[in-house]
Parts: C-alpha cells; sequence; structure tokens
C-alpha cells in the first residue's frame, strides 16, 4: 500500500514481554536472544531488537558474535538497546552495537530512579557523537512517560547531528500525558527508529476514568497507514518494531499464548505497508 524498500518489519524483546519474564511473573523456560531470533525468522520479520528487558552488557565477546552469525543465519538484522543513559552504559553499548552489526542503538533514557534533566542529557550525549558517527550507529532516544516532546526535540537539536534521533514509541507519553497526534507530529521529523504499539482507550463501566490497554498491530486507534505514509515521506527510518502490551490473561500461560497469537497478526498485519 505505502512500499517502502528502505522500511522493515521487526520484532523486539518487547514483543515478547512475558514469555522472557516480568519480575513477579516467573517463566519455566525464559526466552532467549537466540529464541527471538527464531521467531521474526518464524514469522518473516527482518529486524530483531534486544532492548533493556533483554540485556546484552553481560555477553562475552564470543558470545555475541555467536548471537550475530545465528541471526546471519536466519538472514535477521539486529538492533540493539538499553536503558540508564550515562556517559558509561552509552560507551559501553556502543561497542555492544558494533559488534552485533546494529546502525542503530535505542536508550530509554531514565531508570529507576534516574532522571537525568534534558541539559544533562546532551552533556552525555555530544562526547559520544564522533564514535557514533565512526561506527556509523545512530543513537535513537525513546520517548517515555517523564519528558515532553518539547524537551525530546530540544535535546536532539542541541546534539545536532544525523546520528542522534528518536526512536518513536506510539504510546508511551500518554503518561506525560501527551496524545498520540501531538507526539507523532513533534517527533517525527527526528525519527530514526518506530516502536508499532497500537492500543485501545475505553471509558469505565462506571464512567470515572478511562482504561489503556494494548492490541494487535491494526485493531486499536493508532493510525498506522498514515504513520508509514509519513515515514516513507521523510527517509530517515528504517525500522518500525513491534512492540504489544498484552493484558494478562487468567494465566501466565495463556498470556504467552495469546502474546504469540498477536505477535503473528501484528507482523502479517504491518507486512502490507513495508
Amino acid at each position: 500500500m505505502y512500499a517502502n524498500p528502505s522500511l522493515e518489519t521487526g520484532i523486539g524483546s518487547y514483543t515478547y514481554t512475558w514469555a522472557i519474564g516480568v519480575p513477579g511473573y516467573a517463566v519455566a523456560s525464559p526466552m532467549t536472544p537466540f529464541g527471538l531470533i527464531e521467531k521474526a525468522s518464524e514469522l518473516g520479520a527482518k529486524v530483531v531488537q534486544f532492548a533493556d528487558n533483554m540485556p546484552l552488557d553481560g555477553f562475552s565477546d564470543e558470545k555475541l558474535l555467536e548471537l550475530f552469525q545465528f541471526a546471519q543465519s536466519q538472514s535477521i538484522k539486529l538492533e540493539v538497546g538499553s536503558k540508564g543513559l550515562t556517559s558509561e552504559r552509552l560507551k559501553q553499548y556502543i561497542v555492544v552495537a558494533q559488534a552485533l552489526h546494529s546502525d542503530i542503538l535505542r536508550f530509554v533514557i531514565d531508570e529507576n530512579d534516574y532522571q537525568p534533566s534534558p541539559e544533562q542529557v546532551i552533556d552525555i550525549i555530544r562526547p559520544s557523537i564522533p564514535a557514533l558517527e565512526s561506527a556509523d550507529i545512530r543513537l535513537a532516544l525513546e520517548n517515555h512517560d517523564r519528558l515532553k516532546t518539547v524537551e525530546f526535540a530540544q535535546i536532539i537539536q542541541a546534539c545536532n547531528s544525523p546520528y542522534v534521533g528518536i526512536c518513536l514509541d506510539t504510546v508511551n507519553s500518554l503518561g506525560v500525558p501527551e496524545g498520540t497526534a501531538e507526539v507523532i507530529r513533534e517527533l517525527l521529523p527526528f525519527t530514526v527508529n518506530l516502536h508499532v504499539k497500537d492500543f485501545t482507550i475505553e471509558r469505565l463501566e462506571h464512567k470515572m476514568g478511562f482504561k489503556v490497554e494494548g492490541v494487535p498491530a491494526g485493531k486499536g486507534k493508532l493510525n498506522i497507514p498514515f504513520l508509514m505514509q509519513e515515514l516513507r515521506a521523510l527517509g530517515k527510518c528504517k525500522t518500525a518494531i513491534i512492540e504489544l502490551w498484552t493484558p494478562f490473561e487468567t494465566t501466565l500461560e495463556e498470556t504467552i499464548a495469546r502474546e504469540n497469537h498477536w505477535a503473528a497478526e501484528s507482523v502479517h498485519y504491518l507486512n502490507q505497508f513495508v
């Protein structure tokens, strides 16, 4: 429909959050990075993004090489991500991204009680821009639920480098709160990586408040055709990574089964646009 040969469908470790493991919900056999690559191959996705719920900084050089070679054997491209943006962690993950031949390094700025100001974030990123340029890696800051879109835009503009951009998440900023249309309007020009996370918003039965829940891509309020069309026109974003907010079912096993079904449904839907 809106074919863009440079835009590819991917899955990530937040596509299979329950199968990988959520604190307080023990999984007998958690999905591994190798298992996530196998899932991508089975579903016809072209990219796998490892995020902070599947950290790779503990992997040896040999293990990272094994992971990269396995992805190559499955014709899967890898992307790397983390959270808690400090100078040390940024340098560490540039090395991990290089080992996996990832041209995207997605970062959530905050971690637990660590919440740097926009000015601090700029001071952290600027010294690492030469390393990003040398490695041909684009740092993608994910809009989360603390900073506003205008603050993210200010960070990107202050860094003033094509190697620093936005990982646009289509739901996170509801926590600020900012609407999806506002987030897309303000941050799409800086977007180098996309998280496709569809959702519904329903008024509670007693009418006092709303419930926000995830749904498979194409089944919610996110205007995915418009989003893909706009990304195609801008030409900066190469991958669209499916993320899911799968509600908990009666049991963990049922939840993981639903997560699997939603992942397959979402990849099938998104592939028509890329």
